[in-house]
C-alpha cells in the first residue's frame, strides 16, 4: 500500500482540479503538504480541508512565472516542516486560438511563462533544495497529451507541454547523481471544473476520445501522482506516465462492419 508518511510535498496549482485532488490524496497517505497557488484564498480552503481531516497543510501564494516566488514557496515548506521531499509542478493555464489569429502577448507568452517557465522554476528551486539537504527528492511535472500530439487551437499549449516532457527527461539525467527522481504525467480528458462549464455535447465528445468513453476524475490522476512520490515507484525515473485512459493509443473508435 502506497505510503507518504512524513514526506513534505509542495504542490503548485493546489487550489483546484488535479492539484486539489492531489493535495488531499497525498495528505491522506501521510504527507505534509504545502498548497501553493496564485489564488491564496482557494489554497487556504484546501489546506483547511486537510487540517480538518487530521492532516498537515500550509497554504502559500505563488506566481509560478516568477522564480523568486517559487523559491520563496520552497523556503516556506522548509520553514514550516523542516525539509522538502517532493514537488508537483502542476500549475498551469489552458486556452488557445488559431495560429494566424495570434497576438504574441495574449496567446503565446503568457502560456509559456506559466506552463513552461513555471515548471522550469519549480524543478530548479526544488532541485537546489534537495542538494542542500544532501540529495534525494522527487519531482513530478504535469505535461499533457498535447505535449506529444498536435491539436487544434493548441499551438502555444502544446509547445509548453512538450517542453515539460523534455525538461523531465533532461532533469532526470542531470539530477540522478544526486539521487533525485524526475517524472511527468500526461493527463487526457480530466473531469475538472473547467470542463464542467462546457456544453454537454462537447463533454460527451471529450469522453468518447478515451477508450472507456468516460473522462478521468481528478482523484484518479492524484492516485498516480501519490504513487510516483512514494518509494513504491523507486525504479521509475525520467518516465512520462500517460494518465489518459487510452487517449494516446487510438485516433478514433469506428463501428466497422464484419468482413
Amino acid at each position: 500500500m502506497t505510503t507518504l508518511a512524513d514526506k513534505v510535498l509542495l504542490i503548485t496549482g493546489g487550489a483546484s482540479g488535479i492539484g486539489r485532488a492531489t493535495v488531499r490524496r497525498c495528505a491522506e497517505k501521510g504527507a505534509k503538504v504545502v498548497v501553493a497557488d496564485l489564488d491564496l484564498d482557494g489554497a487556504q480552503r484546501v489546506a483547511d480541508e486537510v487540517t480538518a481531516a487530521g492532516g498537515h497543510a500550509r497554504a502559500v501564494a505563488v506566481d509560478v512565472s516568477d522564480f523568486a516566488a517559487v523559491e520563496q514557496a520552497v523556503r516556506s515548506a522548509v520553514e514550516e516542516f523542516g525539509r522538502l521531499d517532493g514537488i508537483f509542478n502542476n500549475a498551469g493555464i489552458a486556452g488557445g486560438r488559431p495560429l494566424l489569429d495570434h497576438e504574441p502577448e495574449r496567446d503565446y507568452h503568457p502560456m509559456i511563462r506559466i506552463d513552461q517557465d513555471g515548471v522550469y522554476h519549480g524543478i530548479l528551486a526544488a532541485a537546489r533544495q534537495f542538494v542542500a539537504q544532501g540529495g534525494g527528492g522527487v519531482i513530478v511535472n504535469t505535461s499533457s497529451i498535447y505535449g506529444e500530439q498536435a491539436a487544434e487551437l493548441a499551438f502555444s499549449y502544446s509547445a509548453a507541454k512538450a517542453a515539460v516532457i523534455s525538461f523531465t527527461r533532461s532533469a532526470a539525467y542531470e539530477l540522478a547523481e544526486h539521487g533525485t527522481r524526475v517524472l511527468a504525467i500526461t493527463p487526457g480528458r480530466a473531469n475538472t471544473a473547467i470542463i464542467q462549464q462546457f456544453p454537454q455535447d462537447l463533454r460527451d465528445l471529450f469522453a468518447s476520445e478515451q477508450l472507456r468513453n468516460t473522462m478521468t476524475e481528478p482523484v484518479e490522476i492524484a492516485n498516480v501522482v501519490a504513487f510516483l512520490f512514494s518509494e513504491d515507484s523507486n525504479a521509475m525515473n525520467g518516465t512520462v506516465v500517460h494518465v489518459d485512459d487510452g487517449y494516446s493509443v487510438f485516433k478514433h473508435r469506428f463501428d466497422l462492419p464484419e468482413f
